[in-house]
């Protein structure tokens, strides 16, 4: 039994001074960036009409180069690997309603939730879109 508890207290000794354990940063970061996930996955609830493409371009390619990042640091950052896979992906997703929403526009299979706001022409409600 006290070999048992001899065991668990070196696991868990060596969970906290590891390289990338609770007592650096390579373990905070990615806990506190597990906000913008949080924020991405309840941006799905928005009107697609309100999303930035500009930030969720930056987020997506944010996300992805910093995956990469997460595998040549030292010491390797698996967690904030996954953590940046999912914010690149929301990003993802978030442009890919976009520009489904900007493509039902243009071909003009708007629904009553799709309609240009202020009686604008639905080329002139889309930002960027040439009148």
């Amino acid at each position: 039994m006290a070999a048992a508890a001899g065991a668990a207290g070196s696991k868990f000794q060596q969970f906290m001074n590891h390289p990338a354990g609770p007592k650096t940063v390579f373990f905070w970061a990615p806990i506190m960036k597990w906000g913008l996930v949080a924020a991405g996955v309840k941006d799905l609830n928005r009107p697609a009409e309100k999303l930035s493409v500009s930030q969720n371009v930056a987020l997506a390619a944010t996300g992805f180069i910093w995956v990469r990042y997460s595998f040549v640091i030292i010491p390797v950052n698996y967690s904030l690997a996954a953590v940046n896979f999912f914010v690149g992906s929301t990003g993802v997703v978030q442009l890919a309603r976009i520009w489904d929403y900007r493509r039902k526009l243009a071909n003009g299979d708007v629904g009553a939730e799709l309609k240009a706001p202020s009686g604008l022409p639905a080329t002139q409600a889309v930002p960027g879109t040439p009148a």
